[in-house]
């Protein structure tokens, strides 16, 4: 067993230098099946440069809550939480390329199928003030988990109300 290991060594590293000791011109040689790659083109050229938004401009605007709060068996997006959806629609018009996911969540009191169809109902209901503000409904994906992903698994009214919610998603 040593013996084998140490032939399976020696090989990988005979093969490695062979790797390491390829000239240029062997490059340079090589055979391109559509031509030889010309060099990039640029905007002075008449194609502009394709420009891929980072990761951080994905997640929506800067500085605004990304969560909206329900009260209890409602699904009526709060007065206080307007501006949270106005800011997000802004942000929306601004990226028309964005989209977003708006999964829905209740707390634990209530059995699964009405949470699950509370969930959704609020989810929607962001859905819907998003499109109030000029959002095309299909860039916006409105989901329910109901009381399967909590926020905050206490039992308290506090963590009631942190469950109560929907999220800012973005794709």
């Amino acid at each position: 067993m040593f013996r084998h290991h140490h032939l399976l060594a020696l090989l990988l590293t005979a093969s490695l230098a062979a790797c390491g000791t390829s000239t240029s011109s062997k490059r340079d040689e090589h055979q391109y099946a559509f031509g030889k790659p010309s060099a990039p083109q640029t905007a002075a050229a008449g194609v502009a440069p394709v420009v891929v938004n980072p990761p951080a401009a994905r997640r929506g605007p800067a500085a605004v809550a990304h969560v909206v709060y329900f009260d209890f068996d409602a699904y009526t997006v709060r007065p206080e939480d307007r501006a949270i959806v106005e800011a997000h629609a802004r942000w929306l018009s601004q990226h028309p390329g964005q989209s977003l996911r708006l999964p829905g969540h209740t707390d634990v009191r209530g059995g699964r199928e009405y949470n699950l169809a509370l969930g959704q109902k609020r989810a929607e209901a962001v859905r819907q003030s998003l499109q109030v503000f000029g959002i095309d409904p299909q860039r916006v994906e409105a989901v329910s988990y109901g009381k399967e992903r909590l926020a905050d698994e206490g039992t308290s009214e506090a963590a009631h109300q942190l469950n109560r919610r929907v999220e800012f998603d973005y794709r």
